[in-house]
């Protein structure tokens, strides 16, 4: 068996521009690393010591690649390392309008385009088709963290969690868990897809208004 690497490994995906910046960005020849230039402001004078120039090592940068090759490279080995029992976790960072939402789920309307999180629901079902072993459940829970508020993205919908518990993130000796997630078993890679749509409604829905404030 192949061993597990236990460290974090780093990516960054370059979304794909009308107006590539090619005089401000350049790639290294191994696709593993990105070098970054910013011109200086001249408004700032002639005396200006602020940093124009950023090098980062990666283990891959991908740019202009499909939703199948960043899948590959970023998410495969994790999934099926999580499936012999190791934890894994795949954390989409950016600033608003980079691209997140797209590479975790990807276009909904297009199969093609779907992201990490359907292309993993699959590789998890075809894994547990193949298996010798008959007592295999898979259960699902959808979680966003707003502003340090906890939100059940699945709270709605008929689960084996715990109602309207007020959730917790709560650490143990089994490991850490929010108390209160609703958990909801699936047999199919369909129904799991159902929840993955379902929570994309209310996450897309704008957070509440928060309350007035007494002057």
């Amino acid at each position: 068996m192949e061993a597990v690497e236990k460290r974090v490994r780093t990516f960054v995906r370059v979304k794909p521009t009308a107006d590539f910046a090619q005089d401000m960005i350049k790639f290294g020849p191994d696709n593993k690393s990105i070098d970054i230039y910013v011109k200086k402001d001249a408004k700032k004078g002639v005396v200006n010591n602020r940093q124009t120039d950023w090098s980062f090592r990666l283990d891959g940068v991908l740019h202009n690649t499909s939703q199948d090759l960043a899948y590959e490279t970023v998410a495969k080995k994790l999934v099926s390392e999580a499936l012999i029992g190791y934890n894994g976790t795949i954390m989409c960072y950016g600033q608003t309008g980079a691209g997140k939402t797209y590479t975790m789920t990807g276009a909904t309307a297009e199969y093609k385009h779907r992201g990490i999180i359907p292309r993993a629901l699959q590789q998890v079902f075809k894994a547990t088709a193949r298996s010798v072993d008959p007592c295999i459940t898979v259960r699902i829970s959808y979680l966003e963290i707003y502003n340090e508020t906890l939100f059940d993205l699945l709270s709605t919908t008929t689960s084996t969690g715990t109602g309207d518990m007020q959730m917790a993130v709560v650490d143990c000796p089994q490991g850490v868990y929010v108390k209160g997630l609703s958990i909801h078993s699936v047999t199919h890679e369909e129904d799991a897809l159902n929840l993955l749509f379902e929570a994309r409604k209310i996450h897309i829905q704008p957070p509440p208004s928060p309350p007035n404030l007494p002057t």
